[in-house]
């Protein structure tokens, strides 16, 4: 299946206030299908007056929605998520041209976290308990009110969805800005809700720029709670815009997650599984495992293994069955994580596999070298920033406990890995680490529990239980 023509997906109105309207002036952002270099689409360049508008009619929409029951926000959910269901292929075809991921992957993850997300949401909010006695309190749990979602581009419907259904659920109205490098599947969450009849003003979407669209909301007076997910560096202008109205504030931010391989792990399943954990969407995941910490007594034979397992990832075409590994999502970030690579090799990283230069045959495209290093000391740039592409560090230690200290060193802690023989010696050392998230002898994703970060990697949690609380005020009432 070769990669399907540039067909254009022009969208020159903005959902606001229950319908399709106008933007505040005729500027416009190109969308580019990452895999051709071609541009696949346009969407409005949103302005402060567009994010007045929304969070404005939110703010009207807000009662209302808020007094609704649990039972018709868990309906209408489940409304949406079969909404999704219908048009998968579709959602999975155009998150491919826009991001680059592989379609099966795209059709699995790109759309099916989103899918699951809703219905989550909806099961939750069924069974939340909103009220309980606490002596002689009545304290029950409210809508923080209306939410500003400022989402990523690495997997878009996924970041929207978790913070959306959630937010919704909590009886919360919200105000979306997808990320301007993948905007379009946003576009079509929006024609759901049009179609089932969602209440005017509960959802609204405006796309634009961060620096103009996603600053207004963090700022806007009526935004009573920003949820943002993207880079460290953006979570803290968002705190510091917040904090001028005192918002409440949830952030997803960046990781430099580790893999910790102990002296008694399965190697033949360690390391297989840890290369995957590290290039799964080309590497542009948050909490991506992208540092391997091995015993030196073994780092030969991971080595080898690793070299045998990543060169296996195929780079290509993302509507070809045979790739493994799409481009990165635009010149700029493909450029960057070239530039990590060069500073790797410049700081005295031993190169195993990859490289800077373009995949064979992928000249046009942007696409990178699924890449290896070892020998990576911890004070190496290479392995205490996050790179956001195929590039794996192998760092050696010595002993469990400089492992430990290893991975705790860096200003992030969102996730993290652990191999061992024994299934309790992985967990004694998993409790060891300073991350939102630990898998044991890669133990599998779990939608339900919670995400998010210690340390820079964030503030708050999504998903489950955790996730609808983060949209819920708490109130005393004495009696």
């Amino acid at each position: 299946m070769a990669i399907e023509e540039a067909r254009m997906e022009v969208r020159d109105k903005l959902y606001i206030g229950g319908s399709w309207v106008a933007p505040s002036n005729a500027e416009t952002l190109e969308v580019v299908n990452s895999a051709t270099e071609e541009v696949i689409g346009t969407v409005p360049a949103g302005t402060p007056e567009d994010i007045d508008k929304a969070a404005r009619a939110a703010a009207e929409a807000f009662p209302a929605w808020s007094a609704t029951s649990a039972d018709e926000r868990a309906k209408t959910l489940l409304r949406v998520q079969e909404g999704l269901v219908a048009r998968t292929p579709e959602l999975a075809t155009l998150i491919a041209r826009e991001l680059g991921m592989p379609f099966t992957l795209s059709n699995l993850i790109q759309v099916g976290l989103p899918v699951m997300n809703f219905y989550n949401a909806a099961q939750i909010v069924g069974e939340f308990k909103f009220e309980e006695e606490v002596g002689n309190s009545l304290v029950v749990r409210e809508p923080v009110g209306v939410v500003g979602c400022i989402t990523p581009w690495n997997y878009p419907l996924h970041q929207i969805a978790l913070k959306v259904a959630f937010a919704m659920a909590a009886g919360c109205t919200v105000v979306v800005k997808p990320s301007e490098v993948t905007p379009l599947n946003a576009f079509v969450l929006a024609d759901i809700f049009d179609e089932i009849g969602l209440p005017a003003g509960v959802f609204n979407l405006v796309t634009g720029t961060g620096p103009v669209v996603g600053e207004a909301i963090a700022a806007h007076p009526l935004v009573d709670m920003v949820s943002f997910t993207g880079s460290t560096r953006a979570g803290k202008r968002v705190m510091e815009l917040a904090s001028g109205s005192v918002k409440r504030v949830a952030l997803e931010l960046g990781g430099k997650s580790a893999n910790v391989i102990l002296e008694d792990a399965d190697i033949q399943s360690a390391v297989p599984a840890g290369v995957a954990a590290c290039y799964i969407n080309s590497g542009q995941t948050c909490s991506a495992l992208t540092r391997m910490l091995v015993p030196r007594s073994r780092l030969a034979e991971v080595e080898e293994l690793v070299v045998k397992t990543a060169e296996t990832y195929t780079p290509g075409d993302p509507f070809d069955a045979e790739s493994r590994l799409g481009p990165l999502v635009s010149a700029v970030q493909r450029d960057r994580v070239r530039g990590y690579i060069r500073k790797g090799i410049e700081e005295g990283a031993r190169l195993l596999t990859g490289g800077e230069e373009p995949p064979e045959g992928l000249e046009k495209g942007y696409f990178v070298r699924p890449t290896v290093f070892s020998d990576v000391r911890p004070d190496m740039t290479i392995a205490q920033e996050e790179i956001f592409g195929p590039v794996l560090s192998i760092i050696p230690y010595d002993t469990e406990d400089e492992a430990v200290e290893i991975a705790n060193d860096t200003v992030y802690g969102l996730a993290g890995g652990v191999w061992a023989g024994e299934k309790a010696h992985a967990e004694a050392v998993a409790r060891r680490l300073r991350a939102g998230q630990v898998e044991v002898n890669g133990g599998g994703f779990n939608p339900l529990a919670p995400f998010g970060g210690y340390k820079q990697s964030g503030i708050g949690r999504e998903a489950g239980s955790f996730g609808l609380e983060e949209f819920l005020e708490v109130k005393a009432i004495q009696r």
